[in-house]
């Protein structure tokens, strides 16, 4: 199945959290992926029908997919927010949603979902009692019971260690390779393209970005750096990476120097062989600018 956006706002007032949204999501795993407060919960929301758009429209197959319930038949969905009851068992959290969907079987359904994502043996615990990364896995379930061919997760590994997020991963890898359509958000890259043939990038309410996980990260890659480094003679190192066009610009200041580093493989290759000619000890080496907002905030610039 296939959902598509097409030129899809949400607003609050005066707050856009989503603007003008156009984008395709079908057969596989595709990342949405961005910085924390980007709009990827609200967008998941309306692709689930759980929100309107203020403006746009969300379709399912050609089908609307605001106030139409069948939808539901098709969709699950995995909300970052907590929406566990606490006094449930992990048993009742699930076999409650397998009855809510009608299905024919709804004990062997919810088996089956607990199965699947390795939670049969604290089934019959309180969910209150449960870990964080354990009540991610019995959303999880309560999501598959009805078997969905489309699943669609917000930040699904939060609070997870790593065997159960390995463990996922490979969940959803299998489910989108036997033809589920699954979207599932996050704001790490290294997250998503462990999963995702295809990522959808969102800053600020906007799509800033589409492609295999190649083609981002060599946008990300390529973008101009910013660097702090401190040497033994900052003043020296100055001079000579101003004679390389990778260096875009060099600010000496009290705490070392500031390097714009216009081609990044190039200046990774010459800050070192400079260090090594001029004699010069190289004592730090950070980036100044690799928060997630600067490095998507590039993205939606490029793309404006």
């Amino acid at each position: 199945m296939k959902i598509e956006l097409a030129q899809v706002s949400r607003w609050y007032g005066n707050v856009v959290a989503v603007n003008d949204v156009t984008m395709t999501i079908g057969p596989g795993v595709t990342g949405l992926l961005g910085p924390n407060g980007a709009g990827k919960s609200t967008l998941l929301h309306m692709m689930a029908g759980f929100l309107a758009p203020s403006n746009g429209t969300v379709t399912l197959d050609g089908t609307r997919v605001w106030k139409n319930h069948q939808v539901y038949r098709h969709i699950g969905l995995v909300p970052e927010r907590e929406g566990v009851y606490g006094f449930l068992t992990g048993w009742q959290f699930v076999l409650s949603a397998a009855r809510l969907h009608g299905l024919p079987d709804p004990v062997e359904a919810a088996r089956k979902a607990l199965a699947t994502v390795e939670m049969e043996e604290p089934k019959d615990r309180r969910v209150e009692t449960y870990s964080k990364g354990m009540r991610q896995r019995v959303k999880v379930a309560a999501a598959l019971v009805h078997d969905p061919p489309v699943l669609l997760l917000d930040e699904p590994f939060n609070g997870m260690d790593p065997r159960q997020r390995l463990q996922l991963m490979d969940l959803i890898r299998t489910m989108g390779a036997a033809g589920k359509t699954i979207l599932f958000s996050s704001h790490i890259l290294e997250e998503v393209e462990r999963v995702a043939q295809h990522i959808e990038v969102l800053v600020a309410g906007r799509h800033a970005a589409s492609g295999d996980f190649r083609e981002i990260r060599r946008l990300m890659t390529d973008r101009p750096h910013l660097f702090r480094i401190r040497s033994s003679d900052d003043r020296r190192l100055a001079a000579a990476l101003m004679l390389d066009d990778s260096a875009g610009g060099v600010s000496l200041g009290p705490d070392g120097l500031e390097v714009r580093a216009v081609e990044f493989r190039g200046f990774a290759r010459l800050l070192p062989r400079v260090a090594r000619t001029e004699g010069i000890r190289l004592h730090e080496v950070s980036p100044a600018d690799e928060d997630l907002e600067s490095v998507f905030s590039y993205l939606i610039n490029r793309s404006s």
